[in-house]
């Protein structure tokens, strides 16, 4: 197998072990710890740079008269709505507090996140519906916008909210990421006709992109698990919880979308979750130790991902 050929069906994986693998070298080896303490804010700031970018190439290749709802958007939206239900009705039902409540917290975020941006590339590079699943995409975001300021102050007394202002906050996060790519995305596909070809010419840019955010946030993820203010045990358990769930919304979206012949649009749009936004909302709007829930699941998701592609390369053989 060729170095080219290699890289090519082992992205994900490899972006993910080099994230870590970096991250651990220049934290623990003490002639890099200077170079790390510099570089490791730089690249914080610039991972956003690089998601706008594999938005915006991706959005580059949407048919936007294309874009509408159709039924599994609708079936797998109620899903994420009673997933939601069942942990925040658990949580009130029983008074749920201490460790208990920082690992139901760290499960809702994983599930009350918005389906991800990039959930759109592993949509295309498997050959899936890349305007469906673009749409639901928003629809995903709207139903979080909804669900952020309702849900987060039943858990947890402590959380001050105002409705309106947390949905304008949530909004206006969900305009920078999702709708300025799309905007500029518009705008080169229908008047910068010669630079959208030269986009498309280049064979999955957008994933490789992505590869490389991808190895950012590993890293990140690490740097934040390593960091947490709690025991090895603990964290375990929540990685273990968050596997679990990671599974479960896999399996769930590609049941429904199998009644749509979307197995894989809907498996990818209640499984893989925008997991940058959902720390952001634990560190927040809750303990902070929540955050490490959805970091766990950045790993989960992506070794999902890595196993979809790997047996989509084997089925084009």
């Amino acid at each position: 197998m060729t170095l080219k050929k290699l890289l090519k069906q082992y992205t994900l994986p490899l972006a993910m072990v080099s994230g870590a693998l970096i991250y651990l070298l220049f934290a623990n080896v003490e002639p890099l710890q200077g170079v790390g303490d510099t570089v490791g804010p730089v690249l914080v700031d610039i991972f956003p740079i690089f998601m706008f970018l594999v938005l915006f190439t991706t959005f580059c290749k949407v048919d936007f008269h294309r874009m509408r709802p159709v039924g599994w958007h609708f079936w797998v939206g109620l899903f994420q709505l009673l997933f939601v239900a069942v942990v925040v009705g658990a949580i009130l039902a029983f008074d749920i507090k201490g460790d208990n409540l920082i690992l139901l917290e760290s499960v809702l975020t994983c599930i009350i996140g918005p389906c991800a941006a990039a959930a759109a590339v592993v949509t295309a590079k498997l050959g899936g519906d890349l305007e469906e699943m673009t749409t639901y995409t928003f629809m995903s975001n709207l139903i979080t916008a909804l669900l952020v300021p309702l849900c987060f102050p039943l858990i947890d007394k402590s959380v001050e909210m105002e409705f309106w202002q947390a949905f304008a906050t949530i909004l206006y996060k969900v305009c920078m990421v999702l709708v300025v790519p799309m905007g500029l995305a518009y705008i080169v596909k229908h008047f910068m006709h010669r630079f959208h070809r030269w986009i498309l010419s280049i064979n999955d840019l957008s994933f490789y992109l992505w590869g490389l955010s991808l190895m950012i946030v590993t890293g990140i993820t690490v740097k934040n698990i390593v960091h947490a203010e709690s025991s090895a045990h603990f964290i375990v358990v929540i990685a273990i919880m968050v596997l679990l769930l990671c599974l479960v919304q896999f399996a769930v979206g590609r049941y429904v979308g199998h009644f749509f012949h979307r197995t894989q649009e809907a498996g990818q749009a209640l499984g893989q979750k925008n997991t940058a936004f959902a720390i952001w909302i634990a560190y927040t709007y809750l303990n902070p130790l929540s955050s490490v829930g959805p970091g766990c699941y950045i790993l989960w998701q992506n070794l999902i991902n890595s196993i979809e592609l790997r047996i989509g390369a084997r089925g084009e053989k």
